[in-house]
């Protein structure tokens, strides 16, 4: 029945699993955005939402398992960040867009988050806080949904304009208020007062304000109190890297989940109501995301940390369910999306191994799967490479782990490289299907995906481990890890490139002028060149003694920046740079691009640039990330050529 219902709400996408293989997909088929996305089940498993492919247009499309389309809406260039249910009837979609702010803000221009509430059963769009009314339009903060007496509410954050005398709208105040939106009309109830130190709140299932996050940036103090405001106190604390985290309500009545910073760490606490002390959740490590049930919010399973994050449930019965969905896909990452809440129906996605990344609907009661669409459809199972883990061992002792991805059809011995370091520093790799690297594995490359201490994902002491090593062991560890690579004959050592975004593009200018690691080329995109500068852009974004500075600087350590520069060794580049950025990059300023160019075409170094129109820090937009995609693929090719291809088999008839 459900590849019937998909097949009709699909017809003309390209978006199923095809059977057979043919000749290998171009690049560009790597830099398309998902062909299918943020699928969604509702509450009763019924319906399903996702953006889509459909045809050569993208589609916000809801339809109900029996074949009934209920919602097909063209989505055009906007970003989305993501789709939920709110009760079986409503949607609410984030998106966002690069926004230049007045200068009553301190931060000049913002990627900005908005919501639009959709009434599927209606077909009326509405976005939240429309533009010319009482609160600024984007939406700081979405606090979840809730039904009250038979209708549904949506909480957002929003930042209250004060009405003038001729009645136009002013801003007062840059902090954001709690309110509550009638998701049909849109009507919208301040049920909470902000300030400059508040930091979110918590909604109960009943629709009141349960607890509020408070977060003095200048001192570094943290609270946690009950109610909307002026509540008494349940928790504090001092951590000058960030503030409180309200999850949840806990596993037993009348308490609170709650991320409690500490240090460079945090640690997961439930925190009675009523005050008293709270208690730590032993997580040993384990707990990456915690689970809630929509409809009570209560704490009812994680998502845990490992190089194949595994789902838990509290409850045996969903434990079950989940364990059972899992061993559908042996060998493959399994990530769990959506589920109905009676855990009846599912929504999983694989990825890895020889698979570019499916959706699959599972009914428990029959035990079936059903694969709805492949994120991308243009890459079938023979042209994804091999996908694995590989460990090594810094210059220091210190244990490493990384994910190499290798060409299909070629065998593991003397391979150009790609090292490719993620960005972030605060983020790492996983074994799955990455477009990028397989964009170049695509073309004879294998790819190293190192996770270089100051990963997160991997344990508190590889994280602590990059505190004052931003580019200093952070990257001696990326070129640690293609020595052993070498050593074990996987790749020819004298035939690599290195290649990365953001941070990884930082790293990808410090191998060739600061290190001379031997890399043939380097591609950054959207890079640091200057640690020093950027620094001092973060203070004047977030401010002096912000969190996010001070967690900086706490990487960067205290030592002479110069000396971690790209841009002051350019004229020492040892291979060609290949320089991308987007325009509307609000993360890393373009200028640490452009001066880069500067200097390397001052001393006379080999150095292209490409400039990515309408583009954030993310690679957002289809068109700049096929653009990404190809120029890099090309300029890797260019200056550290691959071997030959293999000769294609031939189907015996």
């Amino acid at each position: 029945m459900v590849r019937g219902v998909l097949a009709l709400v699909f017809a003309g996408a390209l978006i199923f699993c095809a059977d057979g293989a043919g000749a290998a997909p171009p690049v560009e088929a790597y830099g398309k955005l998902p062909a299918i996305e943020e699928v969604g089940l509702s509450p009763s498993g019924r319906r399903v939402a996702m953006i889509a492919v459909v045809g050569e247009t993208r589609k916000l499309v809801v339809a109900t398992l029996d074949g009934k389309v209920l919602l097909a809406s063209n989505l055009g260039e906007v970003k989305v960040r993501g789709v939920s249910w709110a009760g079986e009837d409503h949607l609410l979609v984030t998106i966002s867009a690069t926004v230049t702010l007045g200068m009553d803000f301190s931060v000049f221009r913002q990627e900005l988050s908005g919501v639009v509430a959709i009434n599927v059963a209606a077909g009326k769009l509405m976005p939240i806080f429309p533009k010319d009314g009482p609160i600024e339009p984007p939406v700081f903060g979405e606090y979840g949904a809730r039904e009250i007496g038979g209708k549904w509410y949506g909480y957002f954050g929003g930042i209250t304009m004060e009405r003038g005398a001729d009645g136009s709208y002013n801003l007062g105040h840059t902090y954001s208020d709690l309110y509550r939106v009638d998701l049909d009309t849109g009507a919208a109830e301040r049920i909470a007062e902000g300030s400059d130190i508040a930091d979110g709140w918590l909604v109960g299932p009943d629709g009141t304000v349960i607890a509020r996050a408070i977060y003095d940036e200048q001192r570094g103090d943290w609270k946690v109190m009950r109610g909307g405001f002026g509540g008494p106190v349940l928790a504090s604390g001092n951590n000058p890297y960030g503030g409180v985290s309200l999850l949840g309500l806990g596993r037993t009545p009348g308490t609170l989940l709650v991320n409690i910073p500490k240090a460079h760490a945090i640690a997961a606490e439930e925190i009675p109501l009523e005050g008293g002390a709270a208690t730590e959740v032993p997580d040993d490590g384990k707990i990456a995301d915690p689970l809630f049930d929509r409809r009570t919010g209560t704490w009812i399973g994680y998502i845990g940390f490992g190089d194949v994050p595994e789902q838990k449930m509290f409850d045996a019965a969903a434990d079950a369910r989940v364990r059972g969905a899992r061993k559908a896909f042996p060998g493959q990452s399994v990530r769990f999306d959506s589920w109905s809440d009676d855990f009846s129906w599912m929504v999983v996605f694989t990825s890895g191994g020889d698979d570019s990344g499916t959706y699959w609907l599972v009914n428990i009661a029959k035990g079936s799967a059903d694969a709805i669409g492949q994120e991308y459809p243009d890459v079938q199972p023979a042209d994804v490479g091999p996908i694995k883990m590989v460990d090594w061992k810094a210059a220091d002792g210190l244990q490493l782990h990384g994910v190499l991805s290798l060409p299909p059809g070629r065998a593991a011995h003397d391979l150009p490289l790609v090292v490719m370091p993620h960005g972030g520093p605060w983020a790492r790799d996983y074994p799955v299907f990455d477009w990028w690297a397989q964009a170049f594995v695509s073309q004879g490359y294998a790819v190293l995906q190192p996770n270089y201490r100051g990963s997160t994902g991997l344990g508190l002491e590889l994280y602590e481990a990059g505190l004052g090593e931003y580019g200093r062991k952070m990257q001696t560890d990326i070129s640690d890890g293609v020595a052993e690579l070498a050593r074990l004959g996987i790749i020819d050592a004298k035939r690599t490139c290195i290649v990365g975004a953001s941070y990884g593009g930082y790293s990808a200018l410090m191998g060739v002028t600061v290190l001379h690691a031997g890399y043939r080329c380097s591609v950054s995109v959207a890079g640091v060149s200057s640690p020093a500068e950027f620094s001092a852009y973060v203070a004047d974004e977030s401010g002096w003694d912000s969190a996010g500075r001070r967690d900086l600087r706490a990487f960067l350590g205290s030592g002479d920046l110069s000396q971690i520069a790209p841009l002051r060794l350019a004229k020492d580049a040892s291979a060609p740079v290949l320089l991308i950025y987007g325009k509307d990059d609000t993360q890393v300023p373009i200028e640490q691009s452009l001066q880069m160019q500067r200097a390397l075409r001052a001393a006379g170094k080999t150095v292209e640039l490409v400039v990515l129109p309408h583009e954030d820090h993310f690679l957002s937009r289809e068109e700049t990330r096929v653009m990404t995609v190809k120029a890099s693929v090309a300029f890797v090719e260019k200056y550290n050529p691959p071997d030959p291809a293999p000769p294609a088999k031939v189907a015996a008839k």
